[in-house]
């Protein structure tokens, strides 16, 4: 596969859309190509999956963990990573439901949400935040058995979103913190006071990580910048989204800060990093998310499913580990993982 507009699987009569993580591929057209490509058949794509696989000598192991998406689930799957934009739908609740119909044919029990529809706008005003956010808790509260929310915060603005954390996750539906996006570079000091109200809540954050080989956008983290963070704040939990999409570095970069978790989502769906994380970190430490919206469901949870590690890791990658991270929280609002 591809970092691409759209994505053709090597099996007959199946086609995906395949968002870019770095570019989130191209928005005005994006409604236009999940309505086309993300309504196919489920047990249609599978048996061709599997009838590609054989014909091409693909290991019965392989073959295996295709063929689960047609059985009962084995798996509490719950997503880490997942956005509202992309997506048909005029209203919070009309993009809500486009996941919810797609989480059914994949068994995808629960995802975080973040950041609302909108593009993502680099330095937005404390207004456009807290727009995004309510048309979180928006969609949110249309399905509180299959989506958490998660708050959008800005360091631009660190007494604003202090005062979001709490209207949003201290006061309200939302159970996390992130993803926190380009703004500034999550090494920076503007940081620590939104890190110590997450600590207060245990509740865990997501933090945008790229590496890129042209070189980042200004304020756009590293994992390197949020090994930092972390070694600052040994009591928070950092999720450490994309794994800096060069995950082979970003996997050796958070190695050896315990309070750093990987998360696998969006990029394609290589063979291998799965594998390494749980090798140099764990499984105890690697997490599921999708980043759906610029990315699809089916190819990021392929990364677990045709990962070649033992269905006990699975789950704890596919859900396990998460639900550990939100049980303070969940715990304390009333909820149950």
């Amino acid at each position: 596969m591809f970092c691409g507009r759209k994505g053709k699987f090597p099996w007959p009569s199946v086609s995906i859309v395949i968002g870019c993580a770095s570019d989130k591929y191209t928005r005005a057209t994006a409604s236009t190509l999940d309505t086309r490509y993300m309504t196919v058949n489920r047990r249609t794509i599978v048996k061709s999956m599997i009838a590609g696989l054989v014909a091409a000598g693909v290991p019965a192991s392989t073959q295996e963990s295709v063929h689960f998406l047609q059985r009962d689930h084995r798996f509490r799957i719950w997503d880490a990573h997942s956005h509202l934009g992309s997506l048909p739908g005029n209203t919070p609740e009309e993009h809500i439901e486009v996941l919810i119909r797609h989480m059914d044919k994949l068994g995808i029990e629960r995802l975080l949400v973040s950041q609302g529809f909108e593009e993502y706008e680099t330095h937005p005003t404390p207004e456009q935040v807290r727009v995004e956010n309510d048309r979180v808790m928006r969609a949110v509260r249309h399905f509180p058995d299959r989506a958490y929310g998660s708050v959008y915060l800005s360091p631009d603005n660190v007494e604003f979103s202090l005062q979001e954390f709490d209207r949003c996750v201290r006061d309200g539906p939302m159970v996390s913190i992130g993803e926190l996006e380009t703004d500034v570079r999550c090494n920076s000091p503007a940081l620590d006071p939104i890190v110590l109200r997450a600590i207060s809540l245990k509740v865990p954050i997501l933090q945008h990580t790229w590496i890129k080989t042209t070189g980042n956008e200004p304020g756009e983290s590293t994992p390197f910048d949020l090994v930092e963070l972390a070694k600052r704040h040994p009591q928070a939990q950092f999720i450490c989204g994309h794994t800096g999409g060069n995950w082979e570095i970003g996997i050796r970069a958070i190695r050896e800060t315990r309070n750093i978790y990987a998360e696998i989502a969006g990029s394609d769906p290589t063979s291998g990093f799965t594998e390494m994380a749980v090798r140099e970190l764990g499984a105890e430490r690697v997490i599921y998310g999708s980043d759906v919206g610029g990315r699809s469901f089916a190819s990021q949870v392929a990364k677990v499913l045709g990962a070649e590690i033992s269905d006990a890791e699975k789950e704890l990658i596919l859900g396990g580990n998460l639900r550990r991270l939100l049980q303070p929280i969940l715990t304390a609002k009333g909820l149950v993982p």
